[in-house]
């Protein structure tokens, strides 16, 4: 009875899984077809997910578009997205270490201040935080784009999870042996956040790497702009030039699948500790 349940288990898991990738196989098999397939074969069979006529035109039209330079695309997400990740691991992880480890008055004050910015849409700030780049001078620049994303509220409540589960006992025997109070950090409390510092990167890239309301709203200069908005510019008034947006979309795929498959274990295990921590 067991081994059946176990079987049936399985089938079902199986099932899940292709009704999820199938959209994506259908992306990655319509941006190696001509525009005149795409939309042809609909019905359930086996030219829904593998072409007929293979092309590669697709990329190349996306890639060498002199209206739409597209690898400069990539190159600004890639730029944003890496320095954002960054900043974000180090200045949540300071945050997160000294509400979790430090004392200071109306510290609990103060957390719960923090953590009430995280009911609060980020539609509601965009108008705010768009008159302040105009009247700091930094539209149209990076500046715009990574400085209001450097602090992630979820980010310092997950580090905090972790840095409060590292024993004081720990702590106060560096100290003792002379370390300081940025060293400690350092040699001990950090390694111990691995996975949780590898989780918070990837969702943050991921974030960056998808973010188009934002770059929409602040960047007008087409060289400056970013993937998702760049993706966007192949559907105009006159139509959507589908088999472009696939071929584009599947580029932008690559280096996230990349990611995620060297660091899928310790993205799954930070997920899994920061729900039982705390």
């Amino acid at each position: 009875m067991k081994r059946i349940a176990n079987i049936v288990r399985l089938i079902i898991m199986i099932v899940i899984a292709l009704i999820s990738v199938a959209p994506i196989l259908w992306m990655v098999a319509g941006s190696f077809r001509p525009y005149q397939e795409l939309f042809k074969y609909t019905s359930l069979n086996v030219h829904l997910l593998i072409p007929v006529e293979w092309t590669g035109r697709n990329f190349h039209n996306v890639i060498f578009n002199a209206r739409n330079p597209f690898l400069r695309y990539i190159w600004n997400t890639m730029f944003v997205a890496s320095v954002v990740t960054a900043l974000v691991l180090i200045i949540n992880a300071m945050a997160a270490f000294a509400f979790a480890k430090l004392k200071f008055r109306f510290k609990p004050f103060v957390f719960a201040l923090f953590m009430s910015a995280m009911i609060i849409p980020g539609e509601v700030t965009l108008v705010p935080n768009y008159l302040l780049m105009h009247d700091l001078g930094w539209l149209n620049s990076y500046k715009a784009l990574i400085i209001p994303s450097m602090l992630s509220v979820f980010g310092i409540f997950m580090l905090r999870q972790f840095f409060a589960e590292v024993p004081n006992e720990m702590m106060e025997a560096a100290r003792i042996d002379g370390a300081s109070l940025p060293r400690t950090f350092v040699a001990i409390v950090l390694p111990a956040a691995v996975p949780a510092l590898i989780t918070l990167g990837l969702m943050t890239f991921l974030g960056n790497w998808d973010s188009y309301l934002w770059p929409l709203i602040v960047i007008n200069d087409q060289k400056m702009q970013m993937i998702q908005v760049g993706i966007s510019t192949f559907s105009s008034n006159e139509g959507t030039d589908w088999s472009k947006v696939l071929a584009a979309n599947t580029l932008s795929t690559v280096p996230i699948l990349l990611l995620f498959l060297f660091l899928q274990r310790y993205y799954i295990q930070g997920i899994t500790m920061s729900g039982i921590k705390g």
